[in-house]
């Protein structure tokens, strides 16, 4: 279980998560929306100990575990895997050599060459990448859609229990889109949890969330069923701001106007 109580980051003296309250059971696909800019991204990199953000009150609990009091090696051996929106380039680091770093340092003896390279091959074809990319530095001039298929291969070799994706979708295909929804149901069909933020409903209709939670402003203001993001990928976030007298101006600025009371999804496919 993913427990966050009253949780508050900042970047600087910008405080960006102002008391968020959120629990993620164990085996659920939660499905985590908003206005652009609202602190999603903020939340899953605190998480998983980005260390540009300061946690200034609150706690996020994990198994049992205080997950603040760990280093981001740490959270990631004890089962958290963040896919990143931006995933960065690492030149000079073979793509093989890192993987094979990443599992070995979860084992108690190395696993053997023989048995890496099968896994690796499979994880490979699953994702529908030319084995040879493993040869390439890790994600050096590979495009948008390939960093992301590589960050759910990484997912698929580390095996996570609990597995934050943020706009892992973003600059994907159709086809790349089916790839990664294909493994990420099999992940969940093999009791995996997962915490998704996305600006499309097209993903969460291929992996079928359980559950849904919108953040505006830095705080959850509604939770729900797989039925919330259905009715906000229809009616946009006004209907929140008129039904729960929840204000959907950012408190720190102006916003981007397509992402006030209207889905910026929809409005990217009308232009």
């Amino acid at each position: 279980m993913l427990k966050i109580v009253n949780l508050h980051a900042s970047v600087g003296d910008k405080e960006i998560l102002k008391g968020v309250n959120l629990t993620v059971e164990d085996g659920q696909t939660l499905a985590l929306l908003g206005p652009n800019g609202h602190g999603k991204s903020t939340l899953l990199s605190v998480i998983m100990g980005h260390p540009n953000f300061t946690v200034t009150e609150g706690s996020i609990e994990f198994n049992g575990i205080d997950l603040l009091s760990l280093p981001v090696d740490q959270r990631s051996k004890a089962g958290l895997f963040l896919g990143m929106q931006y995933p960065s380039e690492i030149p000079g680091v073979n793509s093989a050599d890192f993987y094979k770093a990443a599992l070995n340092v979860r084992r108690d003896k190395p696993m053997s060459l023989f048995t890496f390279y099968n896994k690796l091959q499979t994880a490979y074809k699953e994702m529908g990448i030319p084995f040879e990319m493993s040869n390439r530095n890790l994600n050096e001039g590979f495009s948008g859609g390939e960093k992301k298929r590589n960050e759910i291969l990484q997912m698929r070799l580390l095996e996570p229990s609990t597995i934050l994706l943020d706009e892992i979708d973003s600059g994907l295909d159709v086809d790349a889109m089916q790839v990664v929804a294909k493994a990420i149901n099999e992940e969940k069909a093999a009791g995996k949890t997962f915490l998704i933020v996305s600006h499309y409903a097209r993903l969460y209709d291929m992996v079928t969330p359980t559950h849904t939670a919108v953040m505006v402003n830095g705080r959850i203001v509604v939770e729900g069923g797989p039925d919330l993001y259905k009715r906000i990928d229809t009616e946009g976030y006004e209907w929140i701001k008129r039904e729960l007298g929840v204000n959907l101006e950012k408190e720190d600025g102006p916003m981007n106007k397509v992402s006030i009371g209207v889905c910026a999804t929809k409005e990217a496919f009308k232009k």
